[in-house]
């Protein structure tokens, strides 16, 4: 299938399609709806290397995750992809494990211009290192949102959610909230436990237990809560900051003879699939996780359109889902 073929099944002119192609933003909605039609409907391929030859351009982008196992990740990369593919682009995943090393091995890509630009899902304190390795190369930093970051995020107000979660344990009479936290490099690993903190001292509640998480699974959520559950006072409630602690909790109090919520409730972060699975069904924040990946897209093919533009800050909104645990 020609891109000629394509213009004729569309309805449109050559060029058209070829701004199309090549992501160009002058294009009507409308036009541009039909000829990703036609292009899906003829399963047309374009010639990516004569297309990168012709506007010095890859059509790949490359996107870092720090942990590809964690079903929130695993849900963001999926509208990264959604987006990407929206818009004529291809993506390349990196597992960096906020791993300088191998985010520099994979970052190696840019300078032999095999992708256009970059988006990491990488711990914000990384930022610093990141910025010398990518220098002025189109970049997002996805997931971890910070107001003063000097390029481009996307993300939710962590505070604001992790506040939300203990006034309503709170006013289910919870009055020993723990909490199971991960790696404080990570930004929203410090907004999290920063709105927990702040909201139980704003109440009057002085007891404050926190545990942190060596892994971001579920082996790690069920080991901090045995070690709570060892305490001289063990937790009437459990806020977890992710999804995946949150099962692990969920075991660990099971295993101990203890229901769920009735002994202890448990609140979990991220709204992935987890919380349709366990048992009981978990109350969690539930982040939109594919808007933010399709908002990173967005935000990255306005700076390679537009290299000299200022760098973003996206805040997305969030949702409390009530279940069984809580």
């Amino acid at each position: 299938m020609s891109i000629q073929k394509i213009a004729r099944l569309a309805g449109v002119s050559v060029a058209t399609v070829s701004r199309v192609l090549n992501n160009i933003d002058t294009v009507k909605a409308g036009n541009r709806q039909r000829v990703l039609d036609a292009i899906k409907a003829s399963n047309y391929q374009p010639n990516l290397l004569a297309r990168q030859l012709r506007t010095a351009r890859s059509g790949m982008l490359l996107v870092m995750v720090s942990n590809i196992s964690n079903p929130f990740c695993a849900d963001v990369v999926q509208g990264i992809e959604a987006e990407a593919e929206k818009n004529g682009y291809r993506i390349l995943l990196c597992n960096s494990g906020s791993d300088i090393v191998r985010s520099q091995s994979s970052l190696q890509l840019l300078s032999g211009k095999m992708v256009d630009g970059v988006i990491s899902m990488d711990a914000l304190s990384t930022l610093p290192e990141l910025q010398n390795l990518i220098g002025d190369a189109p970049w997002v930093q996805c997931a971890e949102y910070d107001d003063a970051s000097a390029v481009s995020t996307v993300g939710i107000n962590d505070i604001e959610a992790s506040r939300f979660i203990i006034d309503y344990l709170l006013q289910q009479g919870r009055q020993r909230i723990a909490m199971i936290n991960h790696d404080l490099s990570y930004k929203y690993a410090n907004l999290r436990e920063k709105g927990y903190r702040e909201r139980l001292a704003e109440r009057g509640n002085d007891y404050c237990q926190i545990r942190y998480a060596a892994k971001l699974n579920y082996d790690s959520g069920k080991s901090e809560t045995e070690h709570l559950l060892r305490s001289a006072e063990w937790p009437d409630a459990i806020f977890a900051v992710s999804d995946t602690l949150a099962a692990g909790a969920l075991s660990a109090i099971a295993a101990a003879g203890l229901k769920v919520p009735e002994d202890i409730a448990v609140v979990g972060f991220d709204g992935t699939e987890l919380g349709f699975i366990t048992t009981p069904q978990l109350t969690t924040i539930e982040q939109p996780t594919t808007e933010i990946g399709k908002q990173a897209v967005t935000l990255l093919l306005r700076k390679i359109n537009d290299p000299g533009s200022k760098p973003e800050q996206s805040i997305l909104d969030w949702r409390f889902i009530q279940r069984a645990s809580a």
